[in-house]
């Protein structure tokens, strides 16, 4: 039998503590802010999820979520409200609620908020996947989403920003919710 993993909140959100089964309101769980890349929640206490990943993103207009790049694992994502551009193999496409994105390994991509309010994205992906590559493209640069130079060194690629800071959820994330 699978125990129950105890959730305990924290100045920020509620976190399961160890591991086990959990239920949590996203409004309630802990949030991540960073100047560049929107908000988002992992639903991740100490305790990493082993086989997929999930979070959902909130980007304002003009928000990158991460930088442009490929993994060697797929990765599926969902917008489920407002709009955002889909970077994607040097093309741009424009997305919308309901809109889903399936990147199969090793497909360059990167969403950024577009349209009047916040987008959000749920995001699911793979564990395990050890590689990773953060390529030079013109349409990523054009959207602050890009390196100048090509390299598989998250640390490289994210020199020049700070880190994220922990928030609790906040109807401004997604206007008023």
């Amino acid at each position: 039998m699978v125990s129950e993993a105890p959730l305990e909140r924290g100045e920020f959100g509620l976190v399961p503590k160890g591991e086990g089964w959990f239920v949590v309101n996203a409004k309630e769980a802990r949030w991540q802010q960073h100047e560049a890349f929107g908000s988002w929640t992992t639903f991740e206490g100490d305790a990493r999820f082993k086989e997929i990943g999930v979070n959902i993103g909130i980007l304002r207009a003009g928000e990158p979520n991460c930088m442009y790049h490929r993994e060697d694992v797929e990765e599926n994502f969902l917008v489920l409200f407002g709009e955002c551009l889909l970077l994607v193999e040097g093309e741009e496409r424009r997305l919308k609620a309901w809109d889903f994105v399936h990147c199969p390994p090793w497909t360059n991509h990167v969403f950024v908020g577009a349209g009047e309010g916040p987008c959000g994205l749920l995001a699911l992906g793979r564990r395990g996947g050890e590689g990773i590559v953060y390529p030079r493209e013109d349409v990523a640069l054009k959207h602050d989403a890009g390196v100048e130079q090509e390299t598989s060194d998250p640390k490289e690629a994210y020199a020049r920003f700070g880190d994220p800071v922990e928030i609790p959820y906040g109807g401004e994330l997604d206007g008023g919710g």
